[in-house]
C-alpha cells in the first residue's frame, strides 16, 4: 500500500458547484461532448481573454496535437521551442513528421531566450512554440515580431498560463493558436483536461473539422450544410460533458482560486527571501509587464547535490516536492533530433531545482512546515552560494 504524504505536492479540490453541475449535465442528458457545459466554458474564456474561439479538448496534449496539425507541418519543416518543457510540447509536432528546433532558456524566468530564437531560424522553420513556464508569459512582444518577420506561425504552450497576463493580454490570446490545460495539477481543473484558443479567424473552421473527427459535423448542426460527412483528416478531440461541468464550476471561481494562489505564492516568498539574500537559495522572478497566475513556486539550489538532498529531507518529513523538466535535447527522443547540443541554461537550472508543495487547500500550518524545512536544511546544508 502507497504510503500517505502529510503535505502532498498537490491536491485536487472543489471551490464551487461542480457537483451540482455535473448532477445537473446528467439531468440535461448529454454526456458526450459538446453540450451545455462544454459551450458554457468556451464562452466564459472567449469573453474574458479575448479570444475569437476556444474550443475544449480532452487534454492540453490535444490542444497541441489539433494546433500542429493546423500549421500545416510535415516532414523536413521545423519547429523552434524550448528544450525545458513537457514532452507534449514536442510529440505534438513530431507526430506531424516535424522536428523540434530546441532553443535555451532565460535564467531569470526559465522561458525560452527570445534572443535566441532568430539564429535558429533556417529556410525550413515554418512555427515557433513558446512555452510560459510557471504561468509568466514569455517576451511575446518581440517573439511576434520575429515570427511577422519570417512568416511563421506561432503557438503558445499556455498550459500553466491559463489566467495569466503580457502587458495586458492573457496568455493563450497572443500567438496564432494557443493551448491551455485543466489537469488536475494545474489552476483550473477537472481532472484531464484543456482547450484550444484559436486567435486566427481563417483557422476556426478547419479546427472544428479536426476536432469532431475530420467531419464538418459543427457546419451540420449550424444548419450551413444539409449532411455532414468526412472532409479531413482528424480525430476525437471533445472533451466529456462531465469534465466540461466540473470545469465551469471551477472557472466561475477563477478569481477567488486566482487569489488563494497568489497568497500561497507571496507567502513562500516573503519567508523565503532572507535565505536568497545570503545566497542560499533562488527565487522565482516576474518581469515588468507580466501578471501571472501563480501556477506554481520553485527554488533553485546552488548545486543539483544539494537539490537532491533537500527533495530526501522533505521527504523524510512526509513532504513532497518535485523536480521538472529532464531537458527534451538530453531525453532518448528528443536526443536524436539534436544530438550533442549543449544548452548551458537549460541543463543546469533544471538540475537545480524544485517545486514546492502549491494546491488550493494547503493551510497556513502546513506551508510554514515547508517554509521551516527548507530553511533549516539551508541554513545547516548549504554552504556553498549561488
Amino acid at each position: 500500500m502507497a504510503t500517505v504524504d502529510k503535505i502532498p505536492f498537490n491536491k485536487p479540490f472543489i471551490a464551487g458547484r461542480e457537483l451540482f453541475y455535473i448532477a445537473q449535465a446528467v439531468t440535461f442528458g448529454n454526456l458526450s461532448g459538446d453540450g451545455h457545459f462544454t459551450k458554457k466554458c468556451a464562452h466564459l474564456m472567449q469573453e474574458r481573454f479575448g479570444i475569437p474561439k476556444v474550443l475544449l479538448t480532452p487534454s492540453c496534449t490535444a490542444a497541441l496535437e489539433m494546433a500542429a496539425q493546423l500549421c500545416d507541418l510535415g516532414p523536413g519543416d521545423e519547429v523552434i521551442m524550448p528544450s525545458y518543457t513537457f514532452v507534449s510540447t514536442a510529440s505534438a509536432f513530431v507526430r506531424m513528421g516535424a522536428s523540434p528546433v530546441f532553443v535555451d532558456i532565460r535564467p531569470d524566468t526559465l522561458n525560452i531566450d527570445e534572443a535566441l530564437i532568430e539564429d535558429a531560424i533556417t529556410e525550413r522553420t515554418r512555427a515557433i512554440c513558446v512555452v510560459h513556464y510557471a504561468g509568466v508569459a514569455c517576451e511575446m512582444d518581440r517573439i511576434m515580431a520575429i515570427a511577422r518577420g519570417h512568416g511563421l506561425r506561432v503557438v503558445e504552450d499556455a498550459a500553466q498560463g491559463v489566467n495569466s497576463w503580457y502587458n495586458g493580454r492573457a496568455l493563450g490570446s497572443i500567438g496564432d493558436l494557443g493551448c491551455y490545460s485543466f489537469h488536475e495539477t494545474k489552476n483550473y481543473i477537472c481532472g484531464e483536461g484543456g482547450a484550444l484558443c484559436i486567435n486566427d479567424p481563417q483557422l476556426i473552421q478547419r479546427a472544428e473539422i479536426i476536432r469532431d473527427k475530420g467531419t464538418n459535423r459543427q457546419r451540420f448542426f449550424r444548419g450551413e450544410v444539409d449532411k455532414y460527412t468526412w472532409v479531413d483528416v482528424g480525430s476525437s478531440y471533445v472533451p466529456s460533458e462531465i469534465c466540461s461541468a466540473f470545469l465551469y464550476g471551477q472557472l466561475e471561481e477563477m478569481d477567488r482560486i486566482s487569489d488563494r494562489r497568489q497568497e500561497i505564492y507571496l507567502r513562500y516568498l516573503q519567508e523565503l527571501l532572507p535565505l536568497q539574500q545570503q545566497g542560499l537559495l533562488q527565487l522565482p522572478e516576474i518581469p515588468e509587464g507580466c501578471t501571472s497566475n501563480y501556477h506554481l513556486c520553485f527554488v533553485l539550489l546552488p548545486t543539483q547535490t544539494l537539490r537532491d538532498e533537500l527533495l530526501e529531507y522533505l521527504r523524510s518529513l512526509s513532504i513532497r516536492a518535485v523536480f521538472h523538466y529532464v531537458p527534451l535535447h538530453n531525453s532518448p527522443c528528443g536526443s536524436q533530433f539534436a544530438p550533442g547540443l549543449h544548452l548551458p541554461q537549460t541543463e543546469q537550472l533544471s538540475s537545480r531545482l524544485i517545486r514546492l508543495p502549491m494546491y488550493y487547500e494547503l493551510s497556513a500550518a502546513d506551508q510554514q512546515l515547508v517554509i521551516d524545512a527548507v530553511r533549516n536544511f539551508c541554513l545547516s546544508r548549504v554552504s556553498v552560494p549561488i
